[in-house]
C-alpha cells in the first residue's frame, strides 16, 4: 500500500494504482471525457489533470501512478478554467442541437458542459462537410465526434475485432471504420459519450429520460451478462403494446455482444387462452415425458424437477443431461464438484488452451477474455479444432488442427503435455507412459512437434486456463475425456472453464434429474416461445426478457434477473399448479433450490436486496464447491473413428438470435449451410446452390454459401430456425457425416 494525500486527507493506494483510480476508491471525483476503466488510459481528453505539489503543470491523473507521501489536489480555481476551456474547444466542433440528439438526456458533453458554465463561445473555427457513415446498424457522424476515441480502444482492446481505427487529419481527424472483421457487437456504440454513433434501430425512437431501465440478465448465452432492458416508464402502455426500445449495460466496466444488445425483440404478446390452456394441461395429464431445452430460469427447472417427484416425469434434455454426465465424471478425478475457473481468470491468463469449441460463436464473452489477455498480458493461446476460426486468428499463437471425431485421443495427448513434469500418483503416470503418442498424433493429426511447441509456450507462465466445450460433452467418449481433464485440475497448476451449450445449461444440469431417453407420450417446453403439444396446438409460455428468476452462469454464479415487460398469459408455473403443486410465484422457487449442488436457501427479493446486483461488483451468489469422491478408474482410449467425405458441424453463428428480431435484421444470421470451396468441390455443389441432407432422421432443405474464411471439408450448419428439434440436435456429437443432394441448381 502507497499513502499519499488527497485534497489535504491522507489516503492509501495499492503500489501501481493511478491517481485517477485511487481518487474514486476513496471517493473523490475527478471528470472524465476519455477514461473507461475498462482499457487502457486514452489520454485524448486531458479534463483529468490535477495538481501535485512540488510538480510544475498539470499531471494526468488517468495515467500517473500514486507515489509516497505526494499531496494532490483535485478541485481548484485553476483546474476549473482549465477543464472549462476544454470544453469551450470541444463545442467549437461539436453541433449543439440537442433537441434532436439522440444521446440527449445522457451525454457527456452535454453534462460537463453544464459542469463547467460554458455558456458563451470565445473560440471559431471553419465549419467542414462531414457526412454521416454508414455503418450497416450504426450510424456515424463525424460532426458530433469528438475523437475520445473510445470506441477504439474498446474495439481493439476488448472486443478484438480491429475493426475501428483514427484516421488522422488534424482538425478533420475522424474515426474510420474498417468493417472487415466486425462482429457487429455494438460495444463502440455503448462506449460513444456524445451521439456520434447511434444504432439505426433507435434513432429518433425516443428520448433517453423517457425510459425506463430494467435491471437483467442476458437471456443468449451463459455467460449471464448483466443488462438493461429499457422500456417505456410504467403505465405509458398496457403489457401488449409496451416493448422494448434497447439494450444497455454498465459499459464501463462491462460488455456485451452483438446477440445479448441487439437480440431483445423476444417477447410473447396476448392474454390468457383458456381453451389453449384446458388442452396443454390435458395433455400434460397424459404425458410420459417432457421435453424441454435450456433457455428456461432455474426455478423453471426446479418446478419441472418437483413435477417429476410428484408424477413421476421422465425429463428429456440432451445437452444439459451430457453436460451433467461429463461434470460428474470430471469430479471423479478432480475431486470437486465443479470446474474451478471463470471468466476473470481467462483475462489474466498468459497462457490459454482451447478445446472442443469454435469459442466466438458459441460464447463471445469468453472470446473477449480471451482477447483481454492477449492485448494486456501477451498471453500464449493454443486453439485445438477441426475448424480454424478467422474471428480469433489475431488472438491465437498456436492453431492445432485435429481430424473430426478423434477428441479422445487429443485430449489426451493434451493432458498429457500439460501435466509433463508434475508430481503425478504412480497409476496416472504409469497410463500416460503407456499412451501410444506415435499413434494417437498419426491418428488424430496433431503433430507431436505442434504438443512441444505448445509445452514451450507453458514455461514460464503462471496464470494458465484451460477452455473446454461442448464437442466433448457429447462426444461417444465424453466420460473418459472429463477425467482426463479432470486430471488437469487436481495435479496441474490450471484454471479449468467449461462452456455451458445453452443459456442455462448448467443450472438444469445441477437442478434437474434427467433421462437419457422415453418411451410413451413426451410433451414439450420450449423457450422462448410456446409449450408444444404434440399435433393438438400451442400455448404460448414467457421467454426469458419476461420473467422473474435466476439463471447459472459459466462462472458457477446464480444471478437473478427481471421481467422487461409483463406477460398476460400462462406461465408453467400456472400449468404446475393446476396439477397439485402450490406456488403463487415462479420466484417462489428460488428459495427450494437444491443445496446439495451449491444453491444457497435465499429467496429472490432478498437476492436482489442483499447481493448488490447490476454494479461493478459481481452480482448473485457462487455456487458452493463440494467435494467429490476420487475413483482413477481411466479408461484406454478408444479406437479414433474416421469422418471421411463431407461433414457438418451443428453450430449458431454469434448473430443467430437477430433472426428472431425484425428490429436486428442487419444482425439476422443467414440460415446457410457454410462451407468452404473444398467442401463444395467434394460435395459437388455450388455457391447458391439449394441442397437437402439428413441428420438423425432430421431433414434439412438449405442454400449452399462458400465461406472463404472456413478450410477442409467441413461446413457449419446452423440450428437455430429448427426450435425444439434443433434443441434435440445439440444432445449429439456436433459433427455429423452426412450426403448432400442438390435440391436446385443457383442458375435455374
Amino acid at each position: 500500500m502507497v499513502k499519499f494525500y488527497l485534497d489535504g486527507k491522507e489516503v492509501t493506494a495499492n503500489k501501481g494504482e493511478t491517481i485517477l483510480q485511487a481518487a474514486r476508491r476513496n471517493g473523490s471525483y475527478i471528470p472524465t471525457m476519455c477514461y473507461l476503466s475498462k482499457v487502457k488510459p486514452i489520454e485524448s481528453c486531458r479534463i483529468c489533470v490535477v495538481e501535485v505539489e512540488g510538480t510544475e503543470g498539470f499531471v494526468l491523473s488517468c495515467s500517473t501512478p500514486v507515489v509516497e507521501g505526494i499531496k494532490v489536489h483535485t478541485n481548484s480555481q485553476k483546474l476549473f478554467q482549465h477543464r472549462s476551456d476544454i470544453m469551450k474547444m470541444y463545442n467549437v466542433n461539436h453541433p449543439l442541437e440537442c433537441g434532436v440528439c439522440d444521446k440527449s438526456g445522457e451525454c457527456d458533453l452535454q453534462n460537463k458542459t453544464l459542469e463547467f458554465g460554458v455558456d458563451s463561445q470565445e473560440f471559431s473555427a471553419k465549419d467542414m462537410h462531414r457526412p454521416v457513415e454508414d455503418w450497416g446498424f450504426i450510424k456515424y457522424d463525424p460532426a458530433l465526434c469528438i475523437m475520445c476515441e473510445k470506441c477504439v480502444s474498446t474495439c481493439n482492446e476488448i472486443v478484438g475485432e480491429g475493426s475501428l481505427q483514427v484516421k488522422l487529419g488534424g482538425y478533420g481527424s475522424q474515426i474510420e471504420f474498417t468493417g472487415d472483421d466486425c462482429g457487429n457487437c455494438g460495444e463502440c456504440m455503448a462506449v460513444c459519450p456524445v451521439g456520434a454513433l447511434v444504432s439505426e434501430n433507435f434513432k429518433y425512437e425516443t428520448n433517453a429520460w423517457e425510459l425506463q431501465k430494467v435491471p437483467a440478465v442476458c437471456a443468449h448465452c451463459s455467460s449471464g451478462c448483466e443488462l438493461f432492458y429499457e422500456t417505456k416508464h410504467a403505465g405509458a402502455f398496457t403489457a401488449n403494446e409496451e416493448k422494448i426500445y434497447r439494450v444497455s449495460n454498465d459499459f464501463e466496466y462491462k460488455s456485451l455482444c452483438g446477440v445479448g444488445r441487439f437480440g431483445y425483440d423476444v417477447t410473447q404478446r396476448g392474454g390468457k387462452d383458456e381453451k389453449e390452456f384446458d388442452a396443454a394441461l390435458s395433455m400434460l395429464r397424459k404425458a410420459d415425458a417432457i421435453r424441454f431445452n435450456s433457455r428456461i430460469s432455474n426455478e423453471e427447472a426446479k418446478i419441472l424437477q418437483t413435477l417429476k417427484e410428484r408424477f413421476g416425469y421422465k425429463l428429456l434434455n440432451g445437452e444439459a443431461y451430457a453436460m451433467q454426465r461429463f461434470l460428474k465424471a470430471f469430479g471423479s478425478t478432480s475431486g470437486e464438484r465443479y470446474y474451478n475457473g471463470t471468466l476473470e481468470d481467462v483475462k489474466n491468463s498468459d497462457f490459454i488452451a482451447v478445446i472442443g469449441t469454435k469459442v466466438a460463436d458459441d460464447n463471445p464473452m469468453v472470446k473477449f477474455h480471451m482477447n483481454m489477455a492477449s492485448k494486456n498480458r501477451k498471453a500464449r493461446i493454443s486453439y485445438l479444432h477441426p475448424i480454424e476460426d478467422a474471428s480469433i486468428q489475431n488472438l491465437v499463437t498456436q492453431n492445432i488442427r485435429y481430424e473430426v471425431g478423434t477428441e479422445e485421443g487429443v485430449v489426451a495427448l493434451l493432458v498429457a503435455s500439460l501435466l509433463k513434469g508434475n508430481d503425478l500418483p504412480s497409476s496416472v503416470k504409469d497410463y500416460f507412459e503407456e499412451l501410444d503418442i506415435g499413434n494417437l498424433s498419426a491418428e488424430s493429426n496433431v503433430g507431436e512437434e505442434e504438443l512441444e511447441r505448445l509445452e514451450r509456450a507453458l514455461v514460464r507462465k503462471n496464470a494458465k486456463t484451460l477452455i473446454v466445450g461442448s464437442d466433448l460433452y457429447t462426444h461417444g467418449r465424453a466420460e473418459n475425456m472429463a477425467k482426463l481433464l479432470g486430471l488437469v485440475q487436481k495435479y496441474g497448476d490450471f484454471k479449468i472453464v467449461m462452456i455451458p451449450s445453452g443459456t442455462n445449461t448448467l443450472g438444469v444440469a445441477n437442478i434437474c434429474e434427467l433421462d437419457a431417453s422415453a418411451e410413451g407420450t413426451v410433451v414439450g417446453y420450449n423457450a422462448p416461445g410456446d409449450y408444444v403439444i404434440g399435433m393438438d396446438g400451442q400455448l404460448s409460455t414467457p421467454p426469458l426478457p419476461q420473467q422473474e428468476g435466476t439463471l447459472t452462469t459459466i462462472d458457477k454464479r446464480v444471478v437473478p434477473t427481471n421481467a422487461a415487460i409483463p406477460f398476460e398469459g400462462y406461465t408453467l408455473n400456472d400449468l404446475a399448479n393446476a396439477l397439485g403443486l402450490d406456488a403463487a410465484h415462479t420466484i417462489d422457487y428460488t428459495v427450494q433450490l437444491p443445496k446439495k449442488a451449491g444453491y444457497k436457501a435465499v429467496e429472490f427479493d432478498r437476492l436482489l436486496e442483499e447481493y448488490r446486483p447490476y454494479s461493478p461488483e459481481q452480482n448473485g451468489y457462487l455456487l458452493q464447491n463440494g467435494a467429490e469422491s476420487v475413483a482413477m478408474d481411466l479408461e484406454e482410449i478408444a479406437e479414433l473413428p474416421e469422418y471421411n467425405g463431407t461433414v457438418v458441424y451443428n453450430c449458431d453463428p454469434a448473430g443467430q438470435m437477430g433472426a428472431l428480431s425484425a428490429k436486428s435484421k442487419n444482425l439476422c444470421a443467414d440460415d446457410a449451410l457454410l462451407g468452404s470451396q473444398q467442401f463444395a468441390v467434394a460435395a459437388k455443389i455450388k455457391d447458391g446452390d439449394t441442397v437437402r441432407f439428413e441428420i438423425n432422421g432430421e431433414k434439412f432443405v438449405k442454400v449452399f454459401k462458400i465461406d472463404t474464411s472456413l478450410k477442409g471439408v467441413v461446413a457449419m450448419n446452423p440450428l437455430f430456425s429448427k426450435g425444439l428439434s434443433g434443441d434435440m440436435l445439440c444432445s449429439d456429437y456436433r459433427f455429423h457425416k452426412v450426403n448432400i443432394n442438390v435440391e436446385s441448381g443457383h442458375n435455374e
